[in-house]
């Protein structure tokens, strides 16, 4: 991707109801600590993953075995880790193991954040299948976890779901960000759909968070907004017009010593209300408006329309390859992934044609129609930072996410509502009647890209 590529707005209201699929994994220890060990890559691993596990860095185990795209490991592949690959493997010195009863609201991934170990640790220890999935009641053993790790009493705070108000502008990304959770966990703590549609005054249950850091009554201006780099912009001009200060503009996006920023480029401005912002993204630079504020019967909140509207734009600014070069990017992806590619064909042609240029009100964006939260789920699965506005990253994206949902459904036709609807409100709710159609429409496409 090229420092011209232009960043995606994320302040939409998305994200995808489907529970990540988890894999047990496991180094297979051919050498001793201190030195190099074969691991061979399972179902469900990331680089990040396998190097946080291996006391390395993806960097390391990238360069060490001379890999061309990081994101991409296949199971079955043998990786060279070097260094203290195997000192997880001993465990001698590993606490006890404890038992924790699992409360409403939790979910494996706080879990295993309070207990200080793993997803994966948690998942195989209690023969949890791919969807990690728990119920409110269930007594579950945390391997590796130390008994002055094991949370308090359910009424002690900071352990147990806490509760929050949405406030006007907020997201379920922006949510998830300050409360020290994830957007998948607050989806599925919530059963929102596959747009993670959130609305004002709504109280939504946030999963491992702590009361104390959930301030309901926090006013929309002291969370800050997002804002859009312009050609001709600095970090001066900017923090100008919203109030602020540059020196808290480069703190919060971690820019260097130059303060450097680039048109297309998103910040975070500490501090700012969000009127401005606002105001920024009502249309495009020229005032027209490019995408509309309804679809399928809803009307979307401005802010997601104006956030739909700058990506359109920039999306249309940058130029895009035609729908046949996203088509076969598309195929070739699927194949790289595992993924059938006539479903991830038919996927993309029922969301936009193969039309990189679309963005829906929702702010679904590209070939694959990928809303911004969902990209942020793709990203953890793919193991990097995936930029929606970017063809081979929304492609990547979006054959992520089916490939999951293939994983974690029991039948291909429910995988297919579950990009739709999101996995969550299918499971809750069925297929609604637009669903069935849209499930109905995919499968006969797939026989045409057969």
């Amino acid at each position: 991707m090229s420092a011209s590529t232009p960043r995606t707005v994320v302040r939409a209201a998305t994200g995808t109801g489907a529970t990540l699929a988890l894999a047990t994994v496991a180094l297979a220890a051919t050498g001793t600590a201190g030195h190099a060990a074969d691991y061979t890559v399972r179902e469900g691993d990331t680089l990040t993953a396998i190097a946080k596990r291996s006391g390395t860095t993806a960097a390391r185990i990238a360069a060490d075995n001379a890999l061309a795209d990081p994101s991409r490991i296949r199971a079955g592949q043998v990786l060279r880790l070097a260094g203290p690959a195997t000192a997880p493997a001993a465990p001698a010195t590993a606490p006890t193991a404890t038992s924790y009863t699992v409360r409403d609201g939790d979910t494996v991934s706080s879990i295993a954040q309070r207990h200080g170990t793993t997803v994966a640790a948690v998942v195989a220890a209690n023969g949890l299948d791919s969807r990690a999935f728990i119920r409110a009641g269930q007594t579950l053993t945390v391997p590796g976890a130390s008994a002055a790790a094991a949370p308090a009493p359910a009424s002690s705070p900071g352990t147990a779901a806490a509760g929050y108000t949405v406030v006007a502008g907020d997201t379920v990304s922006s949510i998830a960000q300050r409360h020290g959770t994830t957007v998948a966990a607050v989806v599925a703590a919530n059963g929102l759909d596959s747009r993670a549609f959130i609305r004002a005054g709504q109280t939504l249950t946030l999963p491992g968070a702590s009361p104390a850091s959930a301030p309901a009554a926090t006013p929309a201006a002291a969370t800050g907004a997002s804002y859009t780099v312009r050609t001709g912009d600095t970090v001066a001009a900017i923090a100008k017009r919203h109030g602020t200060t540059v020196a808290a503009v480069v703190a919060a996006n971690g820019l260097d010593s130059r303060a450097f920023i680039r048109a297309g480029q998103t910040l975070t401005i500490p501090g700012a209300a969000t009127a401005p912002a606002a105001a920024a993204t009502s249309s495009t630079s020229s005032g027209t408006q490019l995408v509309g504020n309804t679809f399928a019967g809803r009307t979307y909140a401005p802010q997601v329309v104006g956030a739909a509207n700058e990506n359109k734009a920039a999306l249309l600014a940058a130029g895009v390859p035609s729908r046949s070069a996203m088509q076969a990017k598309v195929v070739a992806t699927a194949r790289a992934m595992g993924v059938d590619p006539a479903l991830a064909q038919a996927i993309a042609f029922q969301e936009s044609g193969f039309d990189q240029t679309a963005v829906s009100p929702a702010n679904a964006i590209g070939t694959m129609q990928v809303i911004p939260s969902s990209g942020e789920w793709a990203s953890q699965l793919v193991g990097r930072q995936l930029n929606l506005l970017d063809p081979d990253d929304n492609v990547t994206a979006g054959v992520a996410i089916l490939r999951s949902l293939v994983r974690t459904h029991d039948d291909l036709p429910h995988a297919i509502a579950s990009y739709y609807q999101g996995s969550g409100s299918v499971k809750r709710n069925g297929m609604f009647s637009d669903t069935r159609r849209y499930v109905a429409n995919v499968q006969t496409l797939m026989t045409r890209y057969s």
